[in-house]
């Protein structure tokens, strides 16, 4: 019996669909099928029943679902312990960031990680959100800047700041002369929104605005990028969101509009895992709770 048959079978009993069981382990059906029937023929009993319509546990099944978590549970702490012991005298620090703590948070920190900590190596990693916490989970990055918590529980996790999202729009608009926009004038404007799978938290908070709102826009491209909103909006082709950290980045084709509405904040999150003893990462809290004034999480 292997890890990965157990990891199988979790899949298998959590979603109760052998379709999305082999989506969410990146296989083919048919191989998961029989990964499960060679599963079920070492143990010695059916985990599993099966029929066109549904898949259920049995009651061996319900036990070996208990002992299996606990199984990969123990096998990923152990991994993780295993490197945190490979890398406890090491001088190095692995940081995983979205691009706001680039500008942000970064020219507080690392002045005063490279006074106190000469000769530690820092190792940066620009990771969307959630790849930030699977890296901190398996141990490949020390501490995580991301827009937003991980509230799991396998993470303490502090509020740096909440900042807001500013209108921009190209400078040759029709309503580039006015003095404040109502959010109304949203209706049927022509939007660049960021990417979903690119900035999840930044998508998820206009699309919740425009809905609550009951704004009706036209979507003429999702950006990847933040830097690509920009430039899409200096080309004409269209109004964006964006949060309040981009605006020194944007060139003289674009203007940032005052609306007579409030728009909507995104916040910026760091986390680490609750075991770890880091004097860098200390050094990195204590430098932003000054900074920011911050409230901590657990």
């Amino acid at each position: 019996m292997e890890l990965r048959h157990l990891r199988y079978f979790v899949a298998v009993a959590e979603e109760l669909n052998f379709t999305k069981a082999a989506q969410r382990m990146c296989t083919v059906q048919p191989s998961l099928s029989q990964q499960i029937k060679d599963l079920e023929h070492e143990v010695g009993v059916q985990l599993l029943t099966r029929t066109n319509r549904k898949v259920e546990l049995t009651e061996e099944g319900k036990v070996f679902l208990k002992e299996a978590l606990l199984c990969l549970e123990h096998a990923e702490k152990a991994i993780l312990d295993a490197r945190q012991v490979a890398n406890i005298n090491k001088d190095q620090l692995s940081i995983g960031f979205v691009p706001v703590a680039e500008m942000k948070i970064f020219p507080y920190i690392m002045p005063n990680i490279r006074a106190h900590f000469p000769d530690i190596k820092i190792h940066f990693h620009s990771l969307p959100d959630a790849a930030q916490f699977k890296a901190l989970k398996k141990g490949d990055i020390d501490i995580a800047f991301t827009r937003y918590p991980n509230e799991s529980g396998d993470f303490n996790y502090v509020q740096i700041f909440q900042e807001p999202l500013a209108l921009i729009i190209p400078k040759n608009s029709p309503m580039a002369e006015q003095r404040h926009i109502s959010i109304k004038s949203f209706n049927q404007q022509d939007f660049v929104i960021s990417d979903e799978d690119a900035s999840p938290q930044l998508y998820k908070i206009i699309q919740d605005f425009f809905k609550q709102s009951k704004l009706n826009v036209n979507v003429v491209q999702h950006s990847t990028n933040i830097l690509l909103n920009v430039n899409l909006v200096g080309m004409g082709v269209g109004w964006s969101l964006v949060p309040a950290y981009v605006l020194p980045l944007l060139g003289d084709k674009i203007i940032v509009k005052n609306t007579i509405e409030p728009l909507p904040m995104i916040g910026l999150y760091a986390s680490y895992r609750k075991d770890q003893q880091n004097d860098a990462i200390e050094l990195i809290l204590r430098i932003l709770k000054e900074q920011f004034y911050m409230d901590f999480f657990a």
